[in-house]
């Protein structure tokens, strides 16, 4: 499986086990309302894990990948390795790095908030 090909399969993990929850309301997808639930469900994990923890970075990846997939479908782009890290390249240029967001989220708290990520990229990178 290439990098890019794990990368959806974490996404689409994401969509199917939050699916499983009686918590979302909506049907759990690429979209602004799933991105709310999951920034919200960051912050009540970040309140009962170690966020230096083994198990938060392997979260960290999988959500990341789930945001990252959001932007993709939202505003267009397709993933790309820079230096180590995986992003979301609208030419080559721009770019947006969604694991490192939920990563900082886990760190910092709402400051770094994903959903105000996928917000202000809507505000600079418009989809085509």
């Amino acid at each position: 499986m290439t990098p890019e090909e794990q990368i959806r399969a974490h996404a689409q993990l994401v969509i199917d086990r939050i699916s499983q929850l009686d918590e979302p309301h909506t049907p759990f997808g690429y979209n602004r309302e799933s991105v709310k639930w999951l920034d919200g469900f960051i912050e009540r994990a970040r309140s009962t894990e170690n966020s230096s923890s083994d198990g938060i970075e392997k979260l960290v990846q999988v959500l990341g990948s789930y945001l990252g997939e959001c932007v993709i479908h939202a505003y267009g782009g397709t993933w790309k390795e820079q230096e180590g890290q995986w992003g979301v390249f609208f030419d080559d240029s721009n770019a947006v790095f969604p694991i490192n967001k939920v990563r900082k989220q886990f760190q910092n708290g709402g400051e770094d908030s994903i959903l105000s990520f996928l917000e202000v990229i809507g505000e600079v990178f418009k989809k085509p």
